[in-house]
């Protein structure tokens, strides 16, 4: 099915500094694919006119095209990778405005659980300026819609990324949706066996 009109942003640009694994997370096998291919892929497969992800510590794109993904994404550096999340959020919508967007559709490349149907739900949902997962466990986290309209709130600077328009911004309308996934982004060893035993 295809999602609404909208860009999907893939986030996969970080360090991986948490990761107590051998090589990057990116790169680990999460049930027989690659972390960011199980990502990418789901996004890539939610019908998206354009899918696009940032990278920065890892070189991705010759992993994402051993394994097809580069054919239907297209893929941004984010030389200021070092500096945190909102630099390579400020790509994603950057992306999504030269290509005449008035929404984005923000997800995360630690994310293998997420799937397809999750990232269109979200992409579905037009009730506010920002709508956020909700998972089976109550927290909420990517994948995140956000308008056109709010893309100016993003934080410009730091490690803080599409959490400020939910967390911090009391007066901005944001609708939670809610999906019976884990959510699961792997940042260890631990979630990445959780991950890859649903897988």
């Amino acid at each position: 099915m295809k999602a609404p009109p909208s860009v999907a942003v893939v986030l996969a640009a970080g360090a991986g500094r948490r990761f107590d694994g051998t090589g990057h997370k990116l790169e680990a096998d999460a049930g027989g694919l690659p972390v960011v291919v199980r990502s990418v892929a789901a996004a890539a497969a939610a019908g998206f006119d354009h899918t696009v992800v940032v990278w920065g510590a890892v070189p991705l794109r010759p992993i994402l095209s051993a394994y097809g993904q580069t054919r239907s994404v297209r893929t941004v550096f984010n030389p200021c990778w070092a500096d945190g999340l909102a630099a390579a959020h400020r790509l994603g919508v950057d992306a999504a405005d030269a290509l005449g967007y008035r929404s984005v559709v923000v997800g995360l490349g630690d994310m293998p659980a997420v799937t397809p149907e999750d990232w269109q739900a979200v992409a579905r949902c037009a009730d506010s300026p920002v709508v956020v997962t909700r998972w089976a466990d109550g927290h909420l986290s990517p994948p995140v819609r956000i308008q056109r309209d709010v893309w100016g709130l993003l934080p410009a600077t730091g490690d803080i990324g599409t959490r400020f328009l939910w967390s911090a911004r009391d007066s901005l309308l944001v609708t939670q949706i809610e999906r019976g996934g884990s959510g699961q982004d792997v940042d260890t060893v631990a979630d990445l066996d959780a991950v890859a035993d649903r897988a």
